[in-house]
């Protein structure tokens, strides 16, 4: 016989089992998510999404609080279009050296092919203000090979279709000149100093608008931590100086300036 009561029981049932397995879902989700620096570590593509959404400002002052150094780049790096990225550092070096050899940068483009996803391709060009270390066909490949991005000490050449494939390259200016004849490559995955910065193979490279940042990688968990509380703090100060019109207030209240 059917029973309005029974029926109506039934739903709620259904209901609190459907709410129940949304909710465990919830958690376990959010159990997963990493938290501390030893998730990130654990999972280093966890950590490099995570670096994706923090601010590189955020990402050096981290640095210079937790590491007491200068982790980024000048204003003489400038990107050739809006970007914000972060990936692994893959190092090139070049030094000068005049020559007729046509495989004196044989190991620059063979670096290229080494590298894939997340991949920043990051070159050190001895005294390369006006040589341009990469160009057109370079970040072709590394776009095709899906690179996060390159960042050369030296020029760059070739801007018309770099933008036009939309691939991020932070150098120190455009310049139709060419390494071939005048450099000789040096080294793949060796230290390296880009605009004054150590940069070591396996390092994570942070680029957005405020510029660029170079996390060491034994300390890119805690660097990332810190970062993204900083993070907060700034996120958290806007509305409130929006809302109080007091940006006094507002850093007694965050202390994040």
């Amino acid at each position: 016989m059917f029973s309005p009561l029974s029926s109506k029981l039934r739903i709620l049932n259904a209901s609190i089992g459907t709410c129940a397995a949304i909710l465990t879902v919830t958690l376990v989700v959010h159990a997963d998510s990493p938290k501390s620096a030893a998730d990130y570590t654990a999972d280093p593509a966890a950590m490099l999404e995570a670096y994706r959404h923090v601010e590189v400002a955020s990402v050096s002052d981290a640095m210079e609080q937790l590491l007491h150094q200068r982790r980024f780049m000048s204003h003489r790096m400038q990107a050739n279009l809006p970007t914000k990225f972060a990936g692994i550092a893959l190092t090139v070096k070049l030094v000068k050296e005049e020559n007729n050899d046509p495989d004196a940068l044989s190991g620059m483009l063979q670096a290229i092919d080494s590298g894939g996803p997340g991949s920043v391709y990051v070159m050190q060009v001895e005294d390369g203000a006006d040589v341009a270390g990469m160009g057109g066909l370079m970040g072709t490949a590394m776009y095709a090979r899906s690179f996060a991005g390159a960042v050369i000490d030296g020029g760059v050449r070739d801007l018309a279709q770099l933008k036009r494939i939309g691939f991020p390259v932070y150098a120190l200016g455009p310049v139709p000149s060419t390494a071939v004849g005048h450099y000789r490559f040096a080294g793949l995955n060796v230290p390296i100093k880009c605009d004054g910065v150590d940069v070591m193979p396996g390092d994570i490279v942070v680029a957005d608008l405020d510029g660029l940042a170079v996390v060491p990688h034994a300390k890119a968990a805690d660097v990332l931590l810190l970062s993204q509380k900083l993070d907060n703090k700034e996120h958290s100060t806007y509305p409130f100086i929006e809302e109080f019109h007091s940006i006094v207030e507002a850093v007694k209240k965050f202390g994040r300036i």
